[in-house]
């Protein structure tokens, strides 16, 4: 056996250490990459009310999984480099073990919305009609409550048998099948909807009698597309195990490097693909962007012809505080102004005045209240009217 100074003198061993650390940088740059793309993509699937359906609601559970695994593993890794420092206290450890639960469990339910994406998937190519609220329910039970039944019976033993450290060394690896298990089936069940939907796009790609380049081009593009989403990725290496391979070996090396890299990257690729570059998402934001500099164009045009505004001693009308609806491109709202003049009360006579502007809406001005144009009079009084824009609310 070796001594410790002997193992610090293995060139073998500092040239491991050296790339592990190089490894570990790696994987930091990705899980903090992709969790903030992964918090900027949820931000807007909830933000924009139109992008709420079914499959936006399932990605942002699968985002939700990809952020709560990228805390809990950069947690763990401060936690576990505090609790080697031999001045940290047990209150270190326990908090280190409490990171490694939550991560334990959020790579597993990570694992469990990918599988929830390509049944949902396979549901959508093969099942004509499906009841989508219901198998919701479903689904989150699959994505974040499956997880617990593994997870649960692993704390068990780790705290009555390996309770050392951090939990992180699996002394026996028959524990750590209790997580890895059920892994492997969510992948399993994953490549077999894998295959099966591009056998179906297959299909439905020579069923329209495209062109050759086309065809292939776009079945490319779809597989391409589902092998982040899906993790199809983790299946190459699945069964290249610790215990089959010795340490510091090149395939072990390849191995965890493939691996670290597609995890830590998975969910920005993911963010970008299913959020960013969708082009129902798109068109929302430029909505957005357009409502936004519409509004403020608006109210700079306001603010400089303000002082300009006429005003009416009879029937007049305070123009600064009107409630506006909120304005759409290259659309003004009109204000009618009409008083009887003296005429009497009951029906407008022939001398009645009517005045008509066209006013900006202040900036900011969100009111969606729109009215319609009105004929009627009253004595000594102001009917505000404005016609009614296609597609909006009235309120009055």
């Amino acid at each position: 056996q070796k001594n410790t100074s002997e193992c610090e003198d293995d060139p073998r061993e500092q040239q491991y250490g050296r790339i592990l650390s190089q490894l570990r940088i790696m994987y930091t740059v990705g899980y903090s990459l992709s969790l903030g793309a992964l918090l900027l993509a949820l931000g807007v699937l909830i933000s924009f009310r139109k992008l709420h359906c079914m499959r936006n609601n399932i990605h942002m559970n699968l985002f939700a999984s990809f952020i709560l695994r990228a805390v809990s593993i950069l947690v763990k890794d401060a936690l576990l480099t505090l609790t080697l420092d031999p001045r940290s206290g047990s209150s270190a450890v326990m908090w280190c073990r409490g990171a490694m639960v939550m991560m334990q469990y959020s790579v597993m339910a990570n694992n469990y919305w990918l599988l929830v994406e390509g049944i949902y998937l396979h549901s959508l190519l093969v099942i004509t009609v499906f009841s989508e609220k219901k198998y919701f329910y479903i689904y989150l039970a699959i994505g974040w409550g499956a997880p617990l039944i593994f997870v649960l019976p692993w704390i068990t033993v780790k705290y009555l048998y390996e309770n050392e450290e951090c939990w992180e060394r699996n002394m026996n690896m028959g524990y750590w099948w209790i997580i890895r298990s059920p892994i492997l089936f969510a992948y399993l069940i994953n490549f077999c909807i894998f295959i099966r939907i591009i056998k179906i796009l297959m299909s439905k790609l020579r069923a329209h009698q495209m062109r050759y380049t086309d065809y292939k081009f776009r079945l490319a593009k779809s597989t391409l597309t589902l092998i982040p989403l899906l993790g199809i990725h983790a299946i190459l290496f699945t069964f290249v195990i610790d215990e089959s391979v010795p340490k510091g070996s090149m395939l072990r090396l390849i191995r965890l490097f493939c691996d670290l890299l597609f995890n830590s990257f998975q969910g920005l690729l993911v963010a970008i693909l299913y959020c960013f570059v969708n082009k129902e998402v798109q068109s929302e934001m430029l909505k957005k962007w357009k409502r936004w500099k519409l509004g403020k164009d608006i109210g700079e045009e306001y603010r400089h012809t303000h002082s300009h505004t006429p005003h009416i001693k009879s029937g007049s009308v305070a123009t600064g505080n009107l409630p506006l609806s909120s304005a759409v491109p290259e659309e003004n709202r009109r204000l009618v102004v009409s008083y009887s003049n003296g005429t009497g009360r009951g029906k407008p006579s022939k001398s009645r005045h009517t005045l008509q502007f066209t006013l900006q809406p202040l900036r900011g001005a969100t009111s969606h209240a729109s009215t319609m144009t009105d004929d009627n009079c009253l004595e000594e009084q102001v009917q505000y009217c404005s016609y009614r824009q296609e597609g909006e609310e009235t309120s009055v």
